[in-house]
């Protein structure tokens, strides 16, 4: 069955007159009643009925015509559908995503996404920047916005927003909880606990760099690579961890009734910066569209707490 075959019955059906039908499909006569006939070989059934005065259709060929009607418009559907996303007026797009992405980026970026690209499906995934960049080499993310950016060709990355503050997580009965901040060299005397490093490596290198600055060790005693691991392990344990200013923010620390406390660390101000990550060879034209959208942003509210 060919859909030439489909559209030249869909025809005769309306037309019920192999003349006008075959003027229509700029066909011969002779041709037509051969795809005809090649149709219902194919069915192993007949589905017009003709003699000298009239063309009708069987009851077969009337249920055929339904069906028929449906298949080619699926068909023409699916048509239109690849070629708008081909231009990238449709399509899916997947992106992967952080807190300060969540509060600073995707509100704005994803209302422009939908007011000017209103057929594109977004899907989002918040992830930390790790497992993300897993997502983007597996291609099961078409975006991915992380802190830091990897250094090989395969990606691309575009920064969105700067110096974002880490701070220093301890437990309430702590004695650094009532103080405003600690200089970094004071972790020195501190038990730690840190995440694996494949799960945030752009933190994990700036912890480790703002200790070598400072010319101490860390001495990292525990593991924990959730956030929310973090703050309980620092509760119930004399224990320093680590964690991003809108992480700690969106956590409640500090508040009254919370079990860990957020404290600024200087000397230095360990900081991240947020990039938007895509395949370098990125085959899907919603990913342009959606950078399109991303305008940098500025970390003002969270500069003004970090002040």
């Amino acid at each position: 069955m060919e859909f030439r075959h489909l559209v030249s019955f869909i025809t005769i059906a309306e037309e019920l007159h192999f003349g006008r039908a075959a003027q229509r499909l700029h066909l011969t006569q002779p041709s037509l009643s051969a795809q005809l006939q090649k149709l219902e070989k194919s069915l192993g059934v007949q589905l017009v009925a003709r003699n000298s005065h009239e063309v009708r259709l069987t009851p077969a060929g009337r249920e055929f015509e339904n069906q028929a009607r449906r298949i080619v418009a699926q068909l023409d559907r699916a048509a239109q559908a690849a070629k708008a996303t081909a231009e990238g007026r449709a399509g899916s797009l997947t992106i992967g995503y952080n807190l300060p992405a969540s509060r600073h980026v995707l509100p704005e970026a994803l209302t422009r996404m939908t007011e000017r690209h209103p057929d594109i499906a977004v899907s989002l995934w918040e992830k930390r920047t790790g497992p993300q960049l897993a997502g983007l080499a597996d291609g099961s993310l078409d975006v991915a916005l992380v802190y830091g950016h990897p250094s090989t060709a395969d990606f691309r990355y575009r920064r969105l927003l700067h110096r974002i503050p880490l701070v220093a997580v301890v437990g309430r009965r702590h004695r650094w909880a009532d103080r405003p901040g600690i200089s970094f060299a004071e972790l020195q005397s501190q038990d730690c606990v840190l995440f694996a490093r494949e799960q945030c490596p752009a933190m994990y290198d700036t912890i480790l760099r703002s200790a070598a600055e400072t010319r101490i060790s860390l001495n990292v005693t525990h593991s924990a690579d959730d956030p929310g691991a973090t703050a309980h392990m620092v509760s119930v344990r004399p224990l320093v961890g680590f964690a991003s200013l809108p992480r700690a923010i969106s956590m409640g620390m500090g508040v009254p009734g919370s079990s860990s406390v957020a404290v600024k660390l200087f000397d230095p101000v360990p900081t991240l910066d947020l990039h938007a990550v895509w395949r370098a060879d990125e085959p899907n034209p919603a990913v342009a569209l959606f950078l399109e959208c991303v305008e940098s942003a500025r970390l003002d509210d969270v500069r003004a707490l970090s002040a």
